[in-house]
């Protein structure tokens, strides 16, 4: 089964350019009138786009972490105008800091993929986000992908995970107040992420990356997603923020700010419903322990998931934020109550949720030192 709204590769052959993205399926719930509000946000964009290429700006490629399975992988990357390399006047290799957030996204361009010998075409969407599926069949593993705009543009790489079809659990993880502490305001958060963020600024949840890191171990071969409502934008300092803290390698589903075709706000909570709801029919054979904390939503998005797929949720863990985060992250008074026979647990950081973890049978070993 082949999730709503998914995009497909379009694979090319040696001697041909390929026709680009294939169109969306008929199905599509896109509306065909765009809200006003979509309508200026594209206006806007397509004017820093013609600034940008007038000022010299290259189209660059910047590539993120991706996944699949044996049979196709999901390619995750966002293309951005920025200013070329000053040592070499060509494309960066690489794109961090503050280029992440001032670089004007390249809508609706052609990209080129490149799998070993397999080649493809796909194209971003309005945001400049790349979020494609491609038919390919790979051995179990790590693998590199290249992508470029153009002929004469170096190669962006990044890598996917092969998940082995015989592999039965996975990991789905939350990041704000899950794996590091955002001890903001849920209105100031946006702010601080575009303008403030670096990953030295940022602590870890005590203990939680030991407790992914051994759910990973207890669990052999199982896949680490990172699912958040966190714009792309701050994907590159995502990545080093959980390099740099031990977590476990794994992709970041993250989201596009800004208007959508048929509403003036995004929807965090939507957008992670979909994620689950696209592993669930990417991974058939797979079920999830979700992890999250009860600062927001997570706890009935995942109770809301587990009831629509109960064969698919292996357990839940629900950090539980101290009284000030939950003060300043707007938590809810009341939580939803966990779902009848469904190990449920919460702990206020990754040790304890391991303890909680251990003692539904979940987890084995010994967590702390007595």
């Amino acid at each position: 089964m082949r999730p709503a709204n998914e995009q497909l590769g379009e694979e090319l052959s040696d001697k041909t350019e390929g026709i680009g993205l294939a169109a969306m399926p008929s199905n599509s719930t896109t509306p065909v009138k765009m809200h006003v509000a979509a309508r200026i946000e594209d206006a806007y964009t397509a004017l820093r786009a013609r600034i940008a290429r007038a000022t010299g700006q290259l189209p660059t490629v910047i590539a993120f972490r991706g996944y699949g399975s044996v049979t196709s992988v999901r390619i995750l990357a966002r293309v951005l105008y920025v200013n070329p390399d000053p040592r070499t006047r060509k494309v960066r290799k690489y794109v961090r800091g503050w280029r992440a957030f001032t670089g004007v996204p390249v809508a609706h361009t052609k990209v080129s993929v490149k799998i070993g010998s397999r080649k493809f075409k796909v194209s971003s969407d309005r945001g400049g986000v790349i979020d494609a599926r491609l038919p390919v069949n790979l051995p179990v593993g790590l693998h590199t992908v290249l992508m470029r705009v153009r002929k004469g543009h170096g190669w962006a790489s990044s890598d996917v995970t092969v998940v082995d079809d015989t592999t039965t659990v996975g990991i789905v993880c939350d990041i704000d107040d899950t794996v590091m502490v955002t001890a903001l305001p849920r209105l100031m958060l946006a702010a601080w992420n575009t303008f403030v963020l670096d990953e030295h600024a940022r602590r870890p949840v005590p203990g939680m990356a030991v407790f992914l890191n051994t759910l990973g171990a207890f669990y052999s071969g199982s896949p680490v997603m990172y699912l958040s409502t966190g714009p792309w934008n701050v994907a590159p300092t995502l990545e080093r923020f959980l390099s740099r803290h031990m977590y476990p390698r794994g992709p970041l589903l993250l989201t596009d700010w800004g208007a959508t075709p048929d509403r003036i706000f995004r929807s965090g909570r939507d957008h992670k419903v979909k994620n689950l709801d696209r592993l669930v029919a990417e991974f058939p054979h797979i079920k999830w322990i979700l992890i999250g904390d009860d600062g927001q939503h997570d706890e009935t998005t995942y109770g809301d998931f587990a009831r629509r797929h109960p064969d698919h949720v292996l357990g839940v863990g629900i950090r539980r934020l101290s009284r000030p985060e939950a003060v300043l992250a707007g938590a809810p008074t009341i939580h939803p109550d966990p779902v009848p026979g469904l190990p449920w647990v919460y702990g206020h950081d990754g040790a304890e949720l391991a303890e909680r973890f251990g003692d539904a049978g979940l987890l084995g070993g010994t967590f702390r030192h007595r």
